[in-house]
């Protein structure tokens, strides 16, 4: 069992499992994410029980849509967006390294004031008939009290964890995974197959992480450990360029995590790019994509996989779904000066 004193805390993970102590400096970041829960939910040594429509030349959109959910066509597939809630992150995190006066007056004119800032969280579901694939599965309850709502959400649109085939996992962050287990700390997509890439399982696999990740990272380390080891032989692992599931893609895009992945869904000549973190936000990440972003890991490939995301995204015309965008997520990309544009997909 794990303790703490005035110089931090110490967290084990079970007999011969992990270990770490947490300084004092550590409490004051976790704070900021909200995530104190996560010491309690770590020290425990007991099991729990308790859309778009994007065709090849233009990137004209068709969305039913609501505060919660929008829906298209993507050949004879559907692509629907579900809400997991927000995040509520102070406005430093937003900033990052970027100028401090430059990005604020960005922000601003992307309407984010204040002291902190509340991106979405936008999970996509396709469904081809066959398959029903749940792209990444939110922060369940341990994150933020903000986020956690992707199985109301589900309901709404006539959707129950039984129902999903599929989970991919763009990265392992907890607003992406934590939401694997429940209350109980059983898997809640049982009956689906779970599928993340090698390079991002080996990262997060790989017990020296959480010594090697940085103080502002170290719960998100152990709590992707605690979560791999439990459904280790449910997941399986796949490489970039892949398809993982038929019409399904795997795009490689690391920077934001060392095995951050990109899913391309394609049927019948039509196509969404679903980007999940490799560019995080709607506002910096557009108007300066050449910043460093604080939210990457590798702040440098954050910048050239953003710049090639964009370059194909433009090129290829293609429509995009990001889990930090504003609304439902739904939307296009436009070119605008330096930078680009999110426009999201009408109501």
């Amino acid at each position: 069992m794990g303790s703490r004193d005035s110089s931090g805390c110490t967290l084990n993970f079970g007999p011969n499992v992990i270990a770490f102590e947490i300084p004092s400096s550590l409490i004051h970041i976790i704070e900021y994410y909200n995530v104190m829960a996560f010491e309690e939910e770590a020290m425990r040594d007991i099991s729990r029980r308790r859309f778009l429509k994007s065709a090849s030349g233009a990137a004209a959109l068709s969305v039913i849509s609501s505060s919660t959910v929008a829906s298209a066509s993507i050949g004879a597939g559907r692509l629907t967006t579900v809400s997991d809630g927000h995040l509520v992150l102070p406005m430093d995190f937003a900033i990052g390294p970027a100028p401090r006066e430059e990005a604020a007056q960005i922000l601003a004119k992307h309407g984010v004031t204040g002291a902190n800032v509340q991106p979405s969280c936008n999970i996509s579901v396709f469904q081809d008939g066959t398959n029903t694939v749940l792209f990444d599965v939110g922060s369940g309850p341990d994150f933020m009290p903000s986020a956690g709502a992707l199985l109301d959400n589900l309901d709404t649109i006539g959707l129950t964890p039984e129902d999903v085939t599929h989970v991919l996992v763009t990265h392992a962050h907890p607003d992406h995974i934590w939401g694997l287990l429940d209350d109980f700390d059983e898997p809640v997509f049982a009956q689906a197959k779970h599928m993340i890439g090698r390079r991002e399982w080996d990262y997060w696999w790989d017990p020296e992480t959480v010594n090697s990740i940085g103080e502002q990272r170290m719960a998100f380390a152990a709590g992707a450990r605690r979560r791999f080891e439990m459904m280790e032989d449910v997941f399986e692992r796949f490489d970039a360029g892949e398809e993982v599931v038929s019409g399904i893609q795997a795009v490689a895009t690391y920077g934001h995590t060392p095995g951050h992945m990109s899913f391309e869904v394609r049927s019948g000549g039509e196509a969404t790019l679903i980007i999940g973190d490799a560019i995080a936000n709607h506002h910096l990440a557009f108007d300066r994509p050449d910043w460093p972003s604080g939210s990457d890991q590798d702040a440098d490939l954050g910048v050239h996989t953003r710049r090639a995301l964009f370059d194909r995204i433009i090129s290829d015309q293609i429509s995009v779904v990001g889990f930090h965008f504003p609304g439902t997520g739904f939307g296009n990309v436009e070119k605008s000066g330096d930078g680009f544009v999110f426009l999201e997909a009408s109501q």
